[in-house]
């Protein structure tokens, strides 16, 4: 599995909202990082 195509901005932001190391981020499947994100979301509302 390749690594996420993601810019080096957004990895920094998401791993300090997600309070996960850059380097799990980057190697994190897309299913879940996408359902982390998800959880984000509705925390939010």
């Amino acid at each position: 599995m390749k690594p996420l195509q993601l810019s080096p901005e957004t990895t920094i932001k998401l791993s300090q909202k997600l309070n996960v190391p850059i380097e799990q981020l980057m190697h994190m499947p897309q299913h879940i990082l996408i359902q982390k994100l998800m959880e984000l979301e509705n925390e939010k509302k």
